[in-house]
């Protein structure tokens, strides 16, 4: 194999100078791919909940609505259902998670926000203190063991992203709806 000419030698050759630049870059560029795999990657949507932080798997969550203005109330219903809400022409049921969960109602204000779940079968938009847009994690950043939180959730937690010092729980919105308690929703 004949030997790479330096680039300084071709200095006065200008298409072979940016030849020899695109072999190198090239060469380069294999080189790194074979060297790392590409790092998967994980994207939710943050909520905040009890002055906790959380995370929903991206795929879980069909839309995030502001609190409908005119809703329902459900007669014999549990008290954390705060009524069925007409959005876009389907009626979707507005379930408070923090009463849900026992943790006291949420309290209403400018970011509390409606996170409308991504479920085949059973439609439900929950209620929550703030919707903080989505968060990229590494996989490798995942871990099995959830940290404790003050909305007493720790049964619909599937793990917890960490990376540095911060910790964000995730919450299994497919757990949750598919529980007994969620279920049983009559008074």
């Amino acid at each position: 194999m004949s030997e790479a000419p330096s680039l300084h030698a071709l200095r006065d050759r200008p298409f072979e100078l940016l030849c020899e630049f695109e072999r190198r870059a090239r060469a380069v560029s294999a080189q790194s791919g074979q060297d790392s795999a590409p790092e998967r990657e994980w994207v939710g949507v943050a909520l905040r909940m009890a002055g906790d932080l959380y995370l929903v798997a991206r795929e879980e969550t069909r839309e995030v609505l502001g609190v409908p203005a005119g809703m329902t109330r459900v007669p014999g219903a549990r008290p954390w259902i705060k009524g069925l809400a007409n959005v876009r022409g389907q009626l979707l049921p507005v379930i408070d998670l923090r009463q849900f969960l026992g943790s006291g109602a949420t309290p209403m204000g400018r970011t509390t926000r409606v996170v409308a779940v991504n479920h085949r079968e059973i439609p439900a938009g929950l209620l929550v203190d703030e919707v903080l847009g989505f968060r990229r994690f590494a996989e490798a950043e995942f871990s099995g063991e959830a940290p404790p939180t003050m909305a007493r959730c720790e049964h619909y937690l599937a793990g917890a992203f960490r990376r540095g010092g911060e910790q964000w729980p995730v919450l299994s919105l497919r757990s949750l709806l598919e529980s007994p308690a969620f279920m049983e929703a009559a008074a």
